[in-house]
């Protein structure tokens, strides 16, 4: 029975129309976008579970601040505004805005990292490993063992396995530049990371006098799971278990397009004015000075409320109930998917789902378009297409351990009208699942390591 989910914490005060594109013209999308879900348009798109990344809807305080933009090339006062946010919110002194996350990445392994590095994770997403491969390091998964089991509901499997962390640094030693956690982890889940751990790897950090940095695009909802899931911490409040979580870390980075509510933004935090001056001329060279990094003075305001505003705990109740939702509708229809549900999105077992589809067919992509097909509903892949990798010794393939589709939700954009509309939706290809009798294959992709998946041309092929 899927439990009544409270209402959604906020009056709509503007809406954009959308409509359903008919059978035909899903079609011919599709075709136009060579069966990836990057090529659709948006106006393809009835429900856009994409990404959450830059496509919620900002606040009423944060369309006020937009008029507080100071546009100073340098100083800024809308830095500065930024600069408490983060003081406050966060507890870092040393604050580096970039246009987003990837561009966080991008200074920070840049700066930090060089050919034949290691850099222990407990999983990196796509675009970060695609950073780290093109500065010629190669990231080292530490994760534990739970995160592959779709099925465990261990509370918090995005944690760093503690004998991995520490059989990693004794393997790589002085190549290991700096140890990484994303919060939470996307690449498995969306799962959390719990305190306890955190500290734990803070710990082997500081014993071999590595930098640990955190990936904190969704750090307030990892602080409202810990809150819920972490007995030691049920008295705290959120804004306190973040705090908790970012005194672990000598430094973070930000795509502010997630928990911090912008659409547009990213930060490199640090805790030392030597790893800030490490890192800030590369912002300089591909961002922008100093107190803008890429940014227009009115995107800094909007930020820096959006920051104070991601720890509201009834906004972080309704989205992570949101997304829970969704997650008890799928499983009522019998729908395999990562459990316990993630903090922003839904990620579908694609192999479960479509086991009679070789991996090499790319089943997460197909379930993809399946989706689309029946409501007009875009999710993604995030399986061999993404994160398969050739084995430089033999040649072969190595295939992901995780064959996902992921369900993106928007922050402050859909109702749970909605979620029970693509719950539907996927129940309903679910029913046809075994006459889903095609693969994909790749017929054109750039020579980007990591990067592949977002420009491939896909076509449908019988096996």
């Amino acid at each position: 029975m899927v439990r009544r989910i409270q209402p959604e914490p906020f009056r709509i005060k503007m809406v954009e129309p959308v409509s359903i594109p008919d059978a035909a013209q899903r079609e011919e999308a599709l075709k136009t976008g060579h069966f990836n879900m990057f090529g659709l348009r948006g106006e393809d798109v009835y429900i856009d579970l994409l990404t959450d990344s830059g496509t919620g809807a900002m606040s009423k305080y944060q369309w006020a601040a937009l008029m507080k933009g100071d546009e100073a090339y340098a100083g800024a006062t809308s830095f500065y505004a930024l600069k408490e946010a983060v003081k406050d919110v966060l507890g870092f002194d040393y604050v580096i805005p970039c246009h987003q996350g990837r561009a966080a990445e991008n200074v920070t392994f840049g700066s930090l990292a060089k050919p034949g590095d290691k850099i222990p994770f407990n999983m990196p997403f796509d675009t970060t490993r695609a950073h780290i491969f093109n500065v010629g390091a190669e990231p080292v998964d530490c994760v534990i063992d739970e995160a592959f089991d779709p099925e465990c509901r261990h509370p918090f499997k995005g944690n760093v396995d503690i004998p991995k962390l520490e059989k990693a640094i004794a393997t790589y030693g002085d190549k290991i530049p700096l140890i990484m956690v994303t919060i939470t982890n996307n690449s498995g889940g969306g799962q959390p990371v719990s305190l306890e751990n955190l500290r734990q790897v803070s710990a082997v950090a500081k014993k071999h006098k590595i930098p640990l940095f955190l990936d904190a695009a969704r750090m307030a909802e990892n602080a409202y799971f810990i809150k819920v899931r972490e007995e030691a911490c049920k008295s705290l409040s959120v804004a306190q278990i973040l705090r908790a979580c970012m005194d672990c870390a000598d430094a973070i980075t930000v795509s502010a397009k997630k928990d911090p509510l912008v659409n547009i933004g990213g930060l490199v935090c640090t805790r030392t004015e030597d790893l800030y001056y490490r890192i800030l001329p590369r912002v300089i060279l591909c961002e922008g000075f100093a107190t803008y990094g890429g940014l227009a003075g009115r995107d800094l305001e909007c930020l820096a409320q959006g920051l104070r505003e991601m720890v509201d705990e009834q906004y972080l109740a309704h989205r992570v109930a949101q997304v829970a939702y969704l997650g008890d509708l799928l499983e009522e229809g019998g729908v395999p998917f990562v459990k316990p549900a993630g903090g922003h999105a839904i990620f579908i077992d694609a192999a479960a789902f479509l086991p009679h589809i070789p991996q090499k067919y790319y089943p997460a992509d197909v379930l993809a378009v399946e989706v689309y097909r029946e409501g007009a509903i875009r999710g993604i892949g995030l399986g061999a297409l993404a994160f398969a990798t050739k084995d430089e010794a033999t040649g072969e393939t190595v295939y992901p351990k995780l064959e996902l589709f992921r369900l993106a939700i928007n922050r402050r954009t859909y109702t749970n009208s909605h979620m029970e509309y693509v719950a539907q939706s996927i129940v309903d290809v679910y029913k046809r699942r075994d006459r889903i009798r095609y693969g994909l294959e790749v017929g054109f992709a750039p020579a980007a390591k990591g990067l592949h998946h977002f420009l491939a041309h896909l076509h449908p092929v019988q096996f």
